[in-house]
C-alpha cells in the first residue's frame, strides 16, 4: 500500500496525488496537519531515509528557522516529539510503500511506484508498430546509449 503524506496548498502534493490516480495506484493520503503522526510512524519514516533527518526535515521552513534548534543535539524520542508538535517542518510530499520512499515530487522518481512487472510489460510492448514509437522508441534508444 502506498502512503502519501501531504499538506493543504502544496502544489507538489497535488501533482503526486494526481499522478497516483492517473496511474491507477491505490494510496492512503495523510494530511500532516489534520492527522497526528504516531511516534512509530515517524520513526519508521526516519528509518527508511538514506540521510536521516536531512531527507525529510526542511531546515528552510519558517517554523524550523524560528525554533533555533539543532537536530544533531536531539535524541530520537526528542526528535520524534519535535516533529509531532511541528509537522510543518516536514518536506512534502512524502510517498512510500514497502520498497520505495520518495520525498518531493519528481517525474522520474515517482515511477518507482509502478510495479516492476508492469514496467517490464510496457518495455516489451514498445515496438515499431506502436503509434507512439517515434517518440518513446527514440527516447529508449538514446537511454541505452
Amino acid at each position: 500500500m502506498i502512503i502519501l503524506y501531504t499538506s493543504p496548498g502544496c502544489a507538489s502534493c497535488r501533482k503526486a496525488k494526481q499522478w497516483l490516480k492517473d496511474n491507477d495506484l491505490k494510496f492512503v493520503e495523510k494530511n500532516i496537519f489534520t492527522t497526528l503522526l504516531k511516534e512509530d510512524e515517524i520513526k519508521y519514516l526516519l528509518s527508511r531515509t538514506e540521510n536521516g533527518t536531512e531527507d525529510i526535515i526542511s531546515t528552510r521552513s519558517k517554523v524550523f528557522q524560528e525554533m533555533d534548534v539543532n537536530l544533531d543535539d536531539m535524541g530520537l524520542n526528542e526528535l520524534v516529539q519535535f516533529i509531532r508538535e511541528n509537522p510543518s517542518i516536514m518536506k512534502r510530499p512524502i510517498i512510500l510503500n514497502e520498497t520505495n520512499l520518495v520525498v518531493g515530487y519528481d517525474d522520474d522518481e515517482i515511477t518507482s511506484f509502478i510495479p516492476s512487472e508492469v514496467r517490464k510489460a510496457a518495455r516489451k510492448a514498445c515496438s515499431p508498430n506502436c503509434a507512439n514509437y517515434d517518440v518513446c522508441g527514440y527516447v529508449r534508444k538514446e537511454d541505452e546509449n
